[in-house]
């Protein structure tokens, strides 16, 4: 796999650097021909991971997006899924940290598409604009993606989900979509190279609007978390690729049933 790691990486970089050019005249076409730009580069880096690596990628119950504006909370461990979420959905948007507009062209790019960057040195101030960002995204029917932890994490990491998601949620009044996945299995963040698996990446059953914050947050989390580890425990079974972090998760787990089975 390190060879077509360092092969997938040259072509990520490629691709990117020639799409940011190229895709140029599409931006006189306003938001449309943004995000035109924006779902042809994503669309052809997955297609890409999966050709070159050989990685499987698998997405479950696309059925249960819904239509028009909400919020999409996904589980957070890869550049994977921050990519191979674009093209499933109609019109989305990501709450990202500011840094990333600073990076040259490819800031433009996260600008023009609408984004919602967000100074994380202050927080008060940055719930207030995720609030007022998300609000007027949805009431423009788009899909809000928000990463509930903040930040990637390890597969099988212990979750560490944020109360603002919460807040947000208490603000607008819209359903929210849990997406669960095991990305981080084979596409780990931080690391060089991609490991021996398959990617699922599972839509979970929508969370109405209306329901009480505190609901709504232990809902999203432990579906979520139920949901991925589920996956790690098919990963396992299918003789997966598992990094350190995973494979104690996946051994806890075994445990626990085990020991539930004996009490029985």
């Amino acid at each position: 796999m390190l060879i077509r790691s360092y092969l997938y990486s040259f072509a990520f970089f490629s691709v990117t650097a020639v799409m940011a050019v190229l895709g140029a005249p599409f931006a006189l076409g306003g938001h449309r021909g943004v995000m035109i730009v924006v779902k042809s580069w994503t669309w052809t880096l997955i297609r890409l991971h999966s050709l070159i690596t050989g990685t499987r990628h698998e997405y479950r119950h696309l059925e249960r997006i819904p239509p028009g504006g909400f919020i999409l909370a996904s589980k957070h461990q890869s550049t994977f899924e921050t990519l191979a979420l674009v093209p499933l959905l109609a019109d989305p948007a990501f709450i990202l940290k500011r840094e990333l507009t600073w990076i040259p062209v490819f800031g433009w790019w996260l600008k023009l598409a609408g984004n919602i960057a967000i100074n994380r040195g202050s927080p008060t101030a940055a719930l207030r604009k995720v609030i007022e960002g998300t609000r007027a995204a949805v009431a423009a029917g788009r899909q809000v993606i928000i990463f509930p932890e903040g930040t990637r994490a390890e597969a099988g990491a212990k979750p560490d989900y944020k109360q603002g998601i919460a807040q947000i949620y208490k603000s607008l009044d819209v359903p929210v979509v849990p997406v669960a996945h095991n990305a981080g299995t084979v596409w780990p963040r931080k690391a060089r190279f991609h490991r021996r698996g398959t990617i699922v990446v599972e839509f979970l059953e929508p969370i109405p609007a209306g329901l009480k914050p505190r609901e709504m947050f232990q809902k999203l989390e432990s579906g979520i978390e139920a949901a991925c580890d589920r996956l790690l425990i098919e990963a396992a079974a299918r003789g997966d690729d598992l990094p350190a972090t995973a494979r104690a998760r996946v051994a806890e787990l075994t445990a626990s049933v085990a020991s539930a089975r004996a009490d029985a």
